[in-house]
């Protein structure tokens, strides 16, 4: 199969996208690489590496959507022997792997508010903190390519995404456009697919009657690029029974879109530090507590980890505390928190909707339903002045 970055297409489009690439592979800036998912943002990426100064030295790639914090921090700045269970050795991370060369950041959208103020103190001094170390173990010079499918700029008000690494990331901005502004390069994207994987399964290329094509060019391509490769691979091993069709292409009619409506920021933050303080047995205090006294997550985020702790515990403010890896003497000071800044949910919603976790212990009571006292809340109206 082919390995090398190649961008098909002589269209008008897809020349300005050339003109774009060759452009930011003449200076050493970041890239922010757009577009919709199955574009070709790697592809954008792995050129602008190969066509660089640097294309002698690696092009490292890490995909940041799905990793837990954890994970993705250990893998881009490595860490030290002991530093958690499992540890068993010193570990580089990618970022020091990469030395004079390029890291490609996909997803970049999908990093949490902590890993984003992890990565911008790495672009504002150069230096690898691994996890479990003080100190600055090395200094790295690497070119950072970043992609995402999300429009960045928006998220920003909300507090999902940074405005300072926005800005560090967004130096040259490369913006992939949708297959379906660049049909007419949909034979030859075809041509070359078919190519590639009738080498790869050893069979003869299949001939495309003009009827078929005609249907492909008039394709939306909701999957974009990656779609078509798909079906261009289905097409091929099809082809190795009879003469292909208009109705052999079965073609995805979903109207395109950009991507998938994300939810609302704060849920989404919610949502990932729930996950990390359920399923990796994280603190409270670490995940939630210590970014909302740093100003990296909004009280809203806050209230809706609480919720979601409610829902499991239906109610239970005692059982929430165990959920969210507490021990029991940190009751009366997690109550405190939640009032003060005016993070406290009433118990009987939840209570009255009977779902949840079963539990076996009584329900507590001496969580009033009240809201925070203005007297209470002038602390947090400073903190987010």
């Amino acid at each position: 199969m082919q390995t090398s970055p190649e961008l098909v297409g002589t269209s008008r489009v897809a020349r300005d996208l050339m003109n774009a690439i060759t452009e930011a592979a003449q200076t050493d800036a970041k890239v922010l690489v757009t577009g919709e998912t199955g574009s070709g943002k790697e592809i954008a990426a792995r050129l602008i590496h190969h066509w660089s100064r640097r294309a002698r030295a690696p092009l490292i790639t890490i995909h940041c959507g799905g990793l837990p914090d954890s994970l993705l921090e250990s893998e881009l700045f490595g860490h030290q022997k002991g530093s958690f269970t499992g540890a068993y050795r010193d570990k580089p991370g990618l970022l020091e792997v990469g030395h004079n060369g390029t890291v490609f950041l996909d997803e970049v959208g999908e990093m949490s508010v902590r890993m984003q103020m992890l990565l911008l103190r790495f672009l504002d001094s150069g230096e690898i903190h691994r996890v479990g170390s003080s100190i600055a173990s090395s200094r790295a010079n690497v070119r950072l390519i970043s992609a995402t499918n999300r429009r960045l700029l928006e998220e920003v008000p909300s507090g999902a995404f940074r405005k300072d690494l926005y800005y560090r990331l967004n130096v040259i901005h490369v913006q992939v456009p949708p297959l379906r502004r660049r049909r007419d390069d949909v034979p030859q994207l075809v041509s070359h697919f078919a190519t590639e994987f009738a080498q790869y399964y050893d069979v003869p290329a299949p001939v495309f009657p003009q009827p078929l094509l005609d249907r492909l060019m008039a394709h939306d391509w909701p999957g974009n690029i990656r779609e078509l490769r798909n079906l261009v691979e289905r097409l091929v091993v099809h082809a190795q029974t009879q003469p292909l069709t208009v109705a052999d292409l079965q073609l995805d009619t979903t109207p395109p879109t950009m991507a998938e409506p994300p939810a609302p920021a704060p849920r989404r933050i919610a949502a990932t530090a729930f996950e990390r303080i359920t399923g990796q047995r994280e603190s409270f205090w670490t995940v939630v507590y210590k970014p909302f006294m740093g100003r990296d997550l909004t009280r809203e985020a806050v209230r809706e980890v609480v919720r979601l702790g409610l829902a499991q515990s239906r109610g239970n403010y005692r059982v929430l505390v165990r959920l969210l890896n507490l021990p029991p003497d940190d009751y009366k000071r997690f109550m405190s928190f939640l009032r003060k800044y005016d993070c406290h949910l009433p118990f009987r919603p939840f209570r009255a909707q009977g779902n949840g976790t079963c539990l076996t212990e009584p329900l507590d009571d001496d969580a009033p339903d009240r809201a925070a006292s203005p007297h209470e809340r002038r602390d947090d109206e400073v903190l987010s002045a």
